[in-house]
């Protein structure tokens, strides 16, 4: 059947252009938001995200600011840096680039960050909120899915909705975010039985799960709505989705690329995040 394309770059570019139009109405009001993201360590592709999201701020008008840390920075120094931006009115959200060296408490870390500051949205007080229905700031990744379904007309209302993977940072924000859209949701993960029938039976799958071409077209059922959240490397440089697109696409209604589905909208919420603080710090003088 022929399938629809969820095309994320396509929307992600659209939404920065508003986004652009917002912050220079901001910028007429004195108004800057900014960013801070702290990395610890030389992790390479850690190093390719940060200077992605600095040119995502670049591109649209928010202020950037870097702190590097050494490797073997103590956790002590990383908290009393947190600490130090959580006070400083000039930055609206803190991203802590993960993953972070071992010898670091992540979710020590985590909640240090003010949860008015937390644009990636895993504080605790975030995701409480988000688990009741009322989210400050989303997760990004969940949040740019739910805007690629919203943008293709996809309603989940009563649809069946499989979510295969179980972390804290796609899994299960995902799974609250689309019982909130009114689905019918099944959370799957490394101990699930039958994985291969529980998702041919999913309206709207979504896979998370970090390997590579994983889902074929026999874990899909005819028409179903398709998002890959996987980004993977092969030995042979290609990069890949979790998702096999050529032998899935043959069955789906819609589905995600990889790469430019997925990917562009989580950095796109992340601006739209910290666009979001920013207004919330400063509504004294937006009004």
């Amino acid at each position: 059947m022929a399938y629809k394309l969820l095309d994320g770059r396509d929307l992600a570019r659209r939404m920065k252009e508003a986004m652009k139009l917002e912050i220079r109405d901001m910028a007429g009001k004195g108004i800057v938001p900014g960013l801070a993201v702290v990395i610890v360590g030389n992790d390479p592709a850690s190093r390719i995200y940060v200077n992605n999201k600095k040119k995502d701020c670049e591109e649209i008008g928010i202020r950037s600011f870097e702190y590097a840390l050494p490797e073997d920075a103590s956790e002590d120094q990383l908290l009393g840096l947190i600490d130090a931006l959580n006070e400083d009115p000039a930055v609206d959200g803190i991203l802590v680039q993960l993953p972070i060296p071992r010898h670091l408490d992540e979710a020590k870390v985590i909640r240090r960050i003010s949860h008015d500051k937390d644009v990636d949205g895993f504080h605790p007080y975030n995701t409480g909120e988000l688990m009741i229905g009322r989210p400050v700031f989303a997760p990004c990744t969940p949040a740019g899915i739910m805007e690629l379904l919203k943008d293709a007309g996809i309603d989940a209302a009563g649809k069946n909705c499989v979510v295969v993977g179980r972390s804290n940072i796609v899994g299960k924000p995902m799974a609250m975010m689309m019982l909130h859209a009114n689905a019918t949701v099944t959370i799957c993960h490394s101990r699930t039985a039958n994985l291969k029938d529980v998702c041919s039976r999913a309206d709207i799958l979504i896979v998370a799960i970090g390997r590579s071409e994983f889902i074929t077209a026999d874990y899909v059922k005819e028409g179903a709505v398709v998002i890959d959240v996987g980004m993977n490397r092969r030995d042979d440089g290609k990069l890949t989705g979790d998702v096999d697109f050529e032998g899935v696409s043959a069955k789906a209604s819609a589905i995600t690329p990889v790469p430019g589905g997925v990917g562009p909208m989580t950095r796109t919420m992340l601006l739209k995040n910290t666009i979001k603080a920013s207004k919330m710090h400063k509504r004294d003088m937006l009004s």
